[in-house]
């Protein structure tokens, strides 16, 4: 089983069916078919919800983060050492904090795959597997 690992940008490009949705969309399909899973850091997680509500309000934030509970995404929460080991590829490889999340839980196994449209991830794509969705 493929375990993907989506990034705020990935969620909002599917989101918004901007380049790259469709891709999103059959790794949902994989999901539902019991042939993957998907998860997001609950950073990246905050970063999809305040993205949206200041798009759009409360009312559609939160109606839009239930539809993509419901398509089966598994939030992971932050513990002190996933921090700690985000700070360190933040310091180490300057990529954003937030950013620094997504790629710390993909390297957690290597079955899974960042799925980001974010391409700043091209300076880390030597530590994990990273699909980039296409350029808008």
């Amino acid at each position: 089983m493929t375990d993907f690992v989506l990034d705020s940008s990935a969620l909002l490009r599917y989101n918004d069916n901007e380049a790259g949705a469709d891709r999103v969309e059959e790794i949902f399909t994989a999901c539902a078919a019991g042939r993957a899973r998907t998860w997001i850091s609950a950073v990246q997680w905050g970063e999809v919800a305040g993205n949206l509500r200041k798009r759009f309000g409360q009312d559609t934030q939160n109606q839009t983060l239930e539809g993509l509970k419901h398509l089966g995404v598994g939030i992971v929460p932050v513990t002190a050492e996933r921090a700690v080991r985000a700070a360190e590829f933040r310091e180490d490889r300057k990529i954003a904090y937030a950013d620094a999340f997504a790629l710390e839980l993909a390297m957690d196994s290597p079955n899974r795959i960042l799925v980001t449209a974010d391409y700043d991830f091209k300076a880390v794509d030597d530590l994990a597997q990273i699909e980039f969705l296409p350029v808008k």
